[in-house]
């Protein structure tokens, strides 16, 4: 056994050379897709494909390409372009976030400017479209329909949920929304432009979907439970800035007595160091913790459903191990 997809998910020899292979031409496209003449922008437009990633979302569309014809001509384009999209969304995401560190770097919108970061976005999301015209309207629609769901899942967020609306429903949408819909794409964008039939383009695309919402309710629990940066931010960062995540939502849906103090200090501006460990402390502790585990492993378990519908191969071994993985990632 071998890996040649992210998390060192195990893999036969065979299936681990071809991503080796085809995430190499991936990379090659995508830094010839972050060139230009102005050095500014090639300069930025650089700054996060070379800190590197997991290439996750390409790795996808080359797992779901193997549904169909692997080598087919579209296939790294457009694991090429979801990652562009993918990236430009983190350079505006670091303006509004007003983040100054992203993969272990200095921040594009601190390096630069807010202005440059913005633009670099753009410019990543023009050289995606670019790239993404040469695979036929099909894709040019997938593709569009998902810069949408990215963009209201967004407003949605910073909205926040109506009067009236359940509070956990709005949040599951949003991470459907900003989240899981890039994914789905990854798996849809590579399953058709492979030449696979249409249901097992819809089985793919609904399972990545799901692998999608439940990365994200992993790191959910991963910011609050992790004693050490395993989720790539310092653990209680989203406490700290007031994001209610989905242990959170399921305390503040409580109305048991007990738990008055932290409900009370879920309500509180958490910048201050001791009442941050305090109720990160309570968090913790909490019975919201495994409500919200118990929900990553049934959106973990619905992907595996579909994915075992799926021919019996080893990309369907790589993609439901990432099922587990996405689970066992929390402890």
């Amino acid at each position: 056994m071998n890996s040649g997809v992210p998390f060192g998910l195990p893999v036969d020899d065979a299936l681990a050379a071809d991503m080796r292979e085809r995430l190499a031409a991936v990379e090659e496209l995508l830094s010839q897709s972050v060139t230009s003449d102005d050095p500014l922008l090639a300069q930025a437009s650089k700054h996060l494909v070379d800190a590197g990633g997991k290439r996750f979302r390409p790795a996808l569309v080359l797992l779901a390409s193997h549904f169909g014809d692997p080598a087919a001509a579209g296939v790294v384009p457009a694991a090429v372009v979801v990652e562009l999209t993918h990236l430009a969304t983190l350079y505006h995401d670091d303006v509004m976030d007003e983040a100054t560190m992203r993969r272990g770097e200095e921040s594009a919108n601190t390096r630069w400017t807010n202005t440059v970061a913005i633009l670099t976005g753009d410019y990543l999301f023009a050289q995606a479209s670019d790239l993404l015209a040469g695979l036929g309207p099909e894709a040019v629609r997938i593709q569009a329909r998902a810069f949408a769901r990215l963009v209201r899942g967004q407003i949605a967020e910073t909205s926040g949920p109506p009067a009236g609306a359940d509070p956990l429903k709005h949040y599951l949408q949003v991470v459907a929304d900003k989240t899981a819909s890039l994914i789905a794409v990854s798996g849809h964008l590579g399953a058709l432009l492979a030449g696979a039939d249409p249901q097992t383009v819809k089985t793919i695309t609904d399972a990545c979907e799901k692998i999608g919402v439940a990365f994200q309710l992993s790191d959910d629990i991963l910011d609050i439970a992790s004693e050490s940066a395993q989720s790539g931010k310092t653990p209680g960062t989203d406490l700290r800035e007031g994001i209610r995540t989905l242990p959170i939502l399921h305390v503040l849906a409580s109305t048991d007595p007990a738990d008055a103090r932290l409900r009370e200090l879920l309500g509180r501006d958490l910048t201050d160091d001791a009442l941050h460990a305090e109720a990160l402390s309570l968090l913790r502790a909490h019975p919201a913790m495994e409500r919200a585990r118990a929900d990553l492993r049934q959106w973990a378990e619905d992907a595996r459903s579909d994915l075992l519908t799926l021919p019996d191969i080893p990309a369907r071994a790589a993609l439901t191990g990432l099922c587990d993985y996405v689970v066992s990632r929390t402890g």
